[in-house]
């Protein structure tokens, strides 16, 4: 039947509610299962230990109403739960067109902040279909199944006020591409690791001062990548290429960067790194974390010593897009559904380009600029953004350790 056509079918409305335990949810329909009832629908949620189950059932045959309603109550009685049974018409009515998935992170998750984004979904012209935690530490993640408005109006009313409710927010829409393969492609450079491989290898050489200047600069966007590129190896002229060892030694993973591997593996993604830094580092994070796709600069050797040059494609910010669209071809996965995640402006194309683009804790004008932002020092936390749940990053965890 369509919807206009169960409409004005009666249905009872059963909800039961009170401490959780096991077998409430059996029992309920056991009782429910002798006055030979349809289901039309169900919800259970649990908070604190609290439950609330609802089940949406065609009437009993004619007569039994009565007796129904007085056994589902003396039922509930017996199990210390309460009982409400509500006659009416029909099922839910159909949700509007236009279906998003909207996750908040909150560090805290305020009232405050989770009323004015409720508010911006009404104003936008969505309705909140569900509500469902993804997860509780080391932020709080909600998810808001959204319909009613299509997916970029909803994004731009909600992802643009996002700093001003002290909050990450990230948008897209529903569908089965949410959990089809994938593929997830970061930056290097104060994304995967905490620090900037070149002042690294500056320190080595001396010239640090020099070479965060420039960098800085260039992350701004108020240089040149390619120029700041040559600009800063060139100080690197005559190092010691055994400084690579060393390098390597002290680079630093950003918080949660090996879970959020080791989870998307285990989920079946792919995943790559591309950066205006060095293939003498990025190719060890390849083989440490077990990533599919690795690009980076290769800084020129010569005698055992940097010449100041670098050789081969130089990765600059059209270059990480076209790496991954590249990355994507070699992967099998459509465009749309990718995920890219970087902090500076160089990384910018590949963040519109992508699927979803994720600027992690990054500079205004990328936070402007990309899909959603995290603001949050865990890397992990993108996860949420991709439906994944904490029990699920767990649940990667511990098989690891099997």
């Amino acid at each position: 039947m369509s919807a206009s056509q169960t409409s004005d079918v009666p249905t009872l409305l059963v909800k039961i509610f009170g401490k959780d335990r096991p077998g409430i949810t059996a029992g309920l329909f056991d009782t429910l299962a002798a006055y030979s009832v349809d289901v039309v629908d169900i919800e259970q949620v649990v908070t604190r230990g609290r439950m609330v189950l609802c089940a949406l059932v065609t009437p009993p045959p004619a007569g039994l109403e009565g007796d129904l309603r007085a056994t589902v109550h003396s039922w509930a009685e017996s199990m210390k739960m309460q009982a409400e049974i509500i006659s009416g018409l029909g099922d839910n009515r159909p949700r509007g067109l236009g279906r998003s998935l909207v996750t908040v992170l909150g560090h805290p998750l305020t009232a405050e902040s989770t009323a004015a984004i409720a508010a911006r979904i009404t104003k936008a012209g969505g309705n909140i279909d569900r509500i469902f935690r993804l997860a509780k530490y080391p932020v709080t993640a909600v998810e808001f199944a959204v319909s009613g408005v299509e997916t970029e109006p909803l994004r731009t009313a909600l992802v643009t006020h996002a700093a001003t409710f002290g909050v990450d927010i990230a948008v897209v829409a529903a569908g089965l591409h949410r959990r089809a393969q994938r593929l997830v492609v970061m930056d290097v450079d104060s994304t995967l690791i905490q620090d900037e491989v070149i002042e690294l290898f500056a320190a080595h050489a001396g010239c640090e001062d020099e070479v965060a200047e420039v960098t800085a600069a260039a992350m701004r966007g108020e240089l040149d990548f390619e120029q700041s590129l040559h600009a800063r190896v060139a100080l690197l002229a005559g190092l010691d290429a055994s400084v690579v060892d060393k390098v390597r030694s002290e680079v630093r993973l950003t918080p949660g960067a090996r879970t959020l591997i080791r989870t998307l593996k285990r989920l079946g993604y792919q995943v790559g790194v591309v950066s205006g830094g060095f293939t003498q580092v990025t190719d060890d994070l390849k083989d440490r974390l077990g990533l599919d796709f690795a690009q980076a600069n290769t800084l020129e050797v010569v005698d055992g010593k940097f010449t100041g040059k670098v050789t081969g494609e130089i990765v600059d910010r059209a270059g990480k897009a076209r790496l991954l669209r590249r990355f994507a071809a070699e992967a099998g996965v459509p465009l749309a559904q990718t995920v890219a995640i970087g902090d500076g402006a160089n990384d910018l194309d590949m963040l519109n380009a992508a699927g979803l683009g994720v600027a992690f804790n990054a500079k205004p004008v990328v936070r402007e600029a990309a899909h959603t932002a995290v603001n949050v020092p865990f890397l992990d936390t993108v996860l949420y953004l991709l439906g994944v749940t904490r029990e699920e990053v767990e649940a990667a965890d511990t098989h690891d350790e099997d």
